[in-house]
């Protein structure tokens, strides 16, 4: 029985974490946590809601995502929305088909992911660039900002130059307020310009993860 308990709150605390972006009470571990200073923690819970409403705002409809701690609260937002259409993926290459199709049915996509995922899609991604299709892409970082997993770093290291080397443009948000006007930008490129363009969420915006 203990060892169920134990493990209900392990549980509890992961799914908060994913949502809350904050450090969990159940047993302090798997937890984002904000960056260094107060400023942040407030505005880490905030944006969001707010990209959620700047996408909706740019007609987007279809969200395709490989679920990620990062993106969990936008996830959550749309998935919640039934003028949207979510696909969960079992590979991030995936969705750049999926984009693909949604722009040739009249239709605006996002593709989610972790920078972990930028390199399960390279080669997809020359059908984007190839057949100039609109892609938005938002990215959240690993491997850089007080990272404590060895594995995430090199990824994390090549996610820019990858991207770069096959022609998907990189814009950089570093705080929310970044973030909003980077992605506001990225969809007039993408969807106005035919643009394949890849918004890089810095994971000093998203906080340090702590196992």
């Amino acid at each position: 029985m203990l060892g169920l308990q134990s493990g209900l709150l392990r549980e509890k605390a992961v799914w908060s974490c994913c949502v809350g972006f904050s450090t969990v009470e159940a047993d302090g571990k798997n937890a984002f946590v904000a960056g260094d200073d107060s400023t942040d923690r407030t505005e880490v819970s905030d944006w969001p809601q707010d990209l959620y409403r700047l996408l909706k705002e740019e007609a987007v409809q279809q969200v395709s995502y490989v679920p990620d701690a990062g993106h969990a609260r936008l996830i959550e937002l749309f998935l919640q929305d039934p003028t949207v259409v979510t696909n969960v993926l079992t590979t991030e290459e995936e969705g750049i088909a999926i984009a693909a199709g949604a722009w040739l049915g009249g239709k605006r996509s996002v593709l989610l992911m972790q920078s972990s995922g930028v390199g399960n899609c390279l080669n997809m991604l020359s059908l984007a660039k190839i057949g100039r299709f609109p892609l938005l892409v938002l990215v959240t970082m690993r491997g850089e900002w007080a990272e404590f997993n060895p594995w995430q770093v090199p990824m994390g290291l090549g996610t820019e130059p990858a991207l770069a080397a096959i022609g998907v443009r990189t814009m950089r948000a570093d705080t929310p307020r970044d973030l909003l006007a980077t992605v506001a930008s990225a969809a007039k490129l993408a969807f106005d310009a035919d643009q394949q363009v890849a918004v890089i969420i810095s994971q000093r915006l998203l906080g340090a993860k702590q196992w």
